[in-house]
């Protein structure tokens, strides 16, 4: 029996049966093509103000467990799957999705005819949209009509709704079960992470190279963060338009030449911007732990784990910035690097976990530029 819906701003309307919370929300729908992973997606903030929906049919198996979270909460606007497991079998499980999403006050919605869904997003595009469980989801036009109300993601800053109110220190390891071990020789260099949404695995992988991290708000001025003489300055992933992240971009103008920066998604795209590009909003975007990326510096490709609704345009003007890296599947900008100022970026996220470890390296190129900033 059908008790909750998921409707689009053009009208089209999928019945399903609810879990997690009861209520209604709004958000851009979106859908990711990773097999696994559905917690690190759950609790990945650049995944603010999306509903999103899972391609694997099969959801929930593996249940919730303490130690993969990518941030401290559930960030989407709600969770659409095909089928979700009545039974949770993964001995690190603590609780299970029904009730983990509950708890969280998200709503989600399974027995969703999700290949019609994804094909008609891939053919009309990403769009706004309702999701109801419960009593809100008795009205279907009504709720078209609440989505059509809704924001639009273009022009819309989401990074004040999910940064660090407050500096903090990282200091966790990821699980050598599941990362090889690097040594850690001599003095530690200062890394400091400005969070437009930072995904905690990124900061292990840091961490992991003998790296101290200091995380900082997304407003933090630039006199601040050179006041604490980092060797680099990493910018996180996040959610929402890199453009309307002005505060953003004058800081990473200003920093530019001052010490190492490497970014990763939207912090790609803030550097693109700071550099002089245009970003511009895709149809439906890259989400997903499979996609092939060329390095054209080596001529490699690598599979890649994504998940961003925006990219560089193409016809930016970068001046003396290098494409390091492209997309295959749509020949979109993945990677920059500009050697004189000491910066680069890419648009898909090298930490993936779990995901592929194809594109690890990234991380020992940016340690190895910061302990090159430090005096023997």
């Amino acid at each position: 029996m059908t008790n909750a819906v998921l409707v689009l701003e053009d009208g089209r309307i999928f019945p399903g049966v609810g879990f997690g919370a009861q209520g209604v929300m709004t958000g851009e729908v979106v859908f990711n093509t990773s097999m696994t992973g559905y917690q690190e997606i759950l609790t990945d903030p650049s995944y603010h103000k999306q509903i999103v929906t899972m391609t694997v049919p099969h959801i929930g198996n593996t249940g919730i467990n303490l130690e993969d979270m990518e941030s401290h909460r559930v960030w989407v606007a709600g969770f659409v799957v095909r089928s979700l497991s009545p039974i949770v079998s993964n001995w690190r499980h603590h609780v299970d999705l029904d009730t983990y999403l509950r708890d969280q006050g998200v709503i989600g919605i399974s027995e969703v005819s999700t290949r019609a869904l994804v094909r008609h997003i891939r053919d009309k595009g990403v769009m706004r949209a309702a999701i109801a469980y419960g009593h809100g989801a008795r009205d279907p036009q009504a709720l078209i009509e609440i989505a059509r109300r809704s924001p639009d993601m273009s022009g819309w800053n989401l990074v004040d709704d999910v940064t660090t109110t407050e500096p903090y220190n990282w200091t966790e390891h990821s699980n050598k079960a599941w990362y090889a071990e690097h040594a850690s020789n001599g003095e530690s260099p200062l890394v400091v992470a400005y969070d437009y949404g930072i995904k905690s695995n990124i900061l292990r992988m840091m961490t992991d190279r003998g790296i101290r991290v200091t995380v900082v708000p997304a407003q933090t001025p630039v006199d601040e963060v050179l006041a604490m003489q980092p060797s680099g300055v990493f910018l996180s992933n996040g959610p929402g338009d890199p453009a309307a992240v002005d505060y953003a971009i004058d800081n990473v103008k200003n920093l530019l030449g001052e010490v190492p920066i490497f970014g990763i998604c939207l912090g790609h795209q803030i550097l693109a911007l700071a550099l002089g590009g245009k970003t511009e909003k895709m149809q439906f975007g890259h989400r997903g732990g499979n996609q092939p990326v060329k390095n054209l510096l080596t001529g490699k490709v690598e599979i890649s784990a994504h998940n961003h609704g925006f990219a560089v345009s193409a016809e930016s003007d970068l001046h003396d910035t290098e494409v390091t890296h492209v997309n295959l599947n749509d020949n979109t900008i993945e990677g920059l690097r500009h050697t004189s100022l000491k910066a680069f970026s890419v648009q898909y996220h090298p930490e993936a976990s779990p995901g592929p470890h194809d594109s690890l390296y990234l991380f020992d190129e940016f340690v190895n530029s910061v302990k090159d900033q430090v005096p023997e």
